[in-house]
């Protein structure tokens, strides 16, 4: 099964050179790193589940300098792999968690970046230990690639379903469902301390899960999504681990009648290949 249903693209796909502004430990698995400055004014929000390809300096900010302008194509990541190693930015993908056209004491555009910390040492992995230490004023680079959650599916009735991975995804959908939007978003969250509430539709019931230690990602989501009535026929979009996605299409279109068309998901990524990505995307491409 496809990872990922179509996508849709912005307009423009280019480098955008940023700063970090501000970091904010928000719980034990999230940091939050606020982006601005640089290239900002060339960024233009698609609210929802907006994401990108982001470059990390992990190897001094020469390396950002040698990112190749598509380097989120197929010719354009062959280049990237030319970069020494020593030197090449880590490539991962996030979600805008928000974005703001102005920054406290009227500064410029912002956009606001959700890690999930996961381990520690070698285990956490690259971007998980850049954005734990990461302090303002460290330059990244950014590449926006539109959409996973795809509105003309509908914005009226929606079934939204995540692990953490996808709580930043999800909170970007319900800020730009309207305001008459129903339906239900159920997350986990890997503790109590990880529920990080956010805004939606008052139609829209919000529903968080404690996953605990030693249970599959995505395993409760699922359980609880086969336990709920579905307003109507709506737009559903689930995303997370892999096997998440792939299991709620399934279970929605053969035993719920939704058509497949009504589905928007995306596989983050999977488990025993490696980082977990912070409100990632595709496995193969946020990961």
């Amino acid at each position: 099964m496809a990872r990922s249903s179509t996508l849709v693209k912005p307009a423009v796909q280019e480098l955008l050179h940023l700063t970090v502004l501000r970091t904010e430990r928000l719980s034990p698995h999230w940091m939050r790193i606020t982006l601005g400055g640089g290239d900002i004014a060339r960024f233009r929000p698609l609210g929802y589940d907006q994401w990108f390809r982001l470059f990390l300096p992990v190897g001094g900010d020469e390396g950002l300098e040698r990112i190749p302008a598509k380097a989120n194509s197929i010719l354009g990541y062959l280049k990237y792999l030319r970069i020494p190693a020593g030197m090449r930015p880590v490539m991962r993908n996030y979600t805008v968690r928000a974005y703001r056209a102005g920054g406290p004491d009227g500064g410029g555009a912002e956009i606001d970046v959700d890690f999930v910390l996961h381990g520690s040492g070698d285990a956490a992995g690259p971007a998980s230990r850049w954005a734990e230490a990461a302090t303002p004023g460290e330059s990244v680079v950014i590449i926006d690639e539109g959409l996973g959650f795809r509105p003309e599916r509908g914005v009226e009735r929606v079934a939204l379903v995540a692990d953490e991975t996808g709580a930043p995804a999800v909170a970007g959908v319900c800020a730009s469902l309207p305001a008459t939007a129903t339906g239900f978003a159920i997350i986990e969250a890997p503790s109590a301390d990880d529920i990080l509430p956010f805004d939606a539709p008052a139609g829209v019931d919000v529903q968080w899960i404690v996953r605990g230690a030693g249970v599959k990602p995505g395993s409760l989501a699922l359980a609880a999504l086969q336990e709920r009535d579905l307003p109507g026929d709506p737009h559903a979009f689930i995303v997370g681990e892999q096997a998440l996605p792939t299991a709620a299409r399934r279970y929605l279109v053969g035993e719920r009648g939704l058509d497949k068309g009504a589905v928007s998901f995306v596989g983050y990524w999977r488990v025993g290949a490696g980082e977990v990505p912070a409100a990632g995307r595709q496995s193969a491409e946020r990961s």
